[in-house]
């Protein structure tokens, strides 16, 4: 199998659904993780939630980087507790203290094209872009951003978090000339919820990097902010960030559209004919197989 070199974007530690999505990157075989970069204010935290995760799994040659850290806005470390001991410092492999520059470094250094996955604002790309603009055409980006007709919050459109914590960069991301640009909005990802007999088997399972995920998930769920958003004994929270895994390898199961998508200053993703074309996951065609491959995949072993 002919692996895809990707790099991972992420603001794990603020919703639950980026450790889930870890859990899966690390159990694609599909996928050959070159990077783990940290977003959105206190990147610190968030970095240590990835390499404590990746030694779990067993996964140390995987890199971290620290991203890009913004003084003076709101973080909400809701799993702040599983990682208040863990000393970044003697994490066995390598921690990039400039994240941006690793993943300069990455894409620019690989011989072919990298897959960038980002499943949060868009902060540390929007730097990537003007430190080195060339990234774009040697990168695939695959995003959870946006909503374009429909919420699982409110009817009609709204802005996505992941846009609206940084719309100057999310504006830069989305005009960028990608080789490939595709995102999953909420259209699409705001429809995975893990309950029943599928819960249950994760929830039970014996394997390390699922009792991790479900150590945060009880930590998360029991911070007074997060309270009834999600029972850990019950069901999974919405699991957004696990479609832009997937995208990475497959669009089976998903019907996609391609359409000019830009970013308002309202932090609103709108259908432009005269924007940047992006492939967007618009639908389903099969939402139950999907639910299915994420709880079997999950199950199943960390990929080396």
């Amino acid at each position: 199998m002919i692996r895809t070199p990707v790099i991972l974007d992420t603001d794990i530690g603020s919703d639950i659904d980026d450790t889930w999505a870890l859990a899966m990157l690390l159990k694609s075989p599909e996928l050959d993780v070159k990077l783990i970069l940290s977003d959105r204010d206190d990147t610190v935290y968030r970095a240590k939630l990835i390499a404590r995760m990746l030694e779990i799994a067993d996964r140390t040659d995987v890199p971290v980087g620290i991203g890009v850290q913004r003084e003076n806005v709101y973080t909400h470390p809701g799993q702040g507790a599983w990682v208040q001991d863990y000393d970044l410092g003697q994490y066995p492999g390598t921690v990039h203290d400039d994240g941006v520059g690793a993943l300069i470094d990455t894409i620019m250094g690989a011989p072919d094209p990298v897959t960038l996955i980002c499943i949060g604002p868009l902060s540390n790309l929007g730097v990537a872009l003007d430190e080195e603009p060339r990234i774009a055409a040697r990168t695939r980006f695959i995003g959870m951003h946006g909503c374009i007709r429909s919420s699982h919050i409110a009817a009609g459109v709204i802005p996505e978090s992941n846009v609206v914590n940084d719309v100057a960069a999310a504006q830069a991301v989305f005009a960028a000339p990608w080789r490939e640009s595709i995102i999953t909005p909420f259209d699409t990802c705001a429809r995975i919820v893990l309950e029943g007999d599928r819960y249950r088997r994760l929830r039970d399972a014996p394997d390390p990097v699922m009792c991790a995920v479900m150590e945060n998930y009880r930590i998360w769920a029991a911070d007074e902010r997060n309270m009834g958003r999600g029972d850990p004994q019950r069901g999974s929270t919405v699991l957004f960030d696990t479609v832009a895994i997937y995208l990475a390898y497959t669009r089976q199961h998903l019907v996609m559209d391609s359409m000019g998508v830009r970013v308002t200053d309202e932090g609103l993703t709108v259908v432009d004919p005269e924007a940047k074309s992006f492939d967007v996951a618009m639908d389903w065609s099969d939402l139950d197989a999907y639910e299915e491959l994420l709880t079997t995949r999950l199950l199943g072993p960390v990929v080396g």
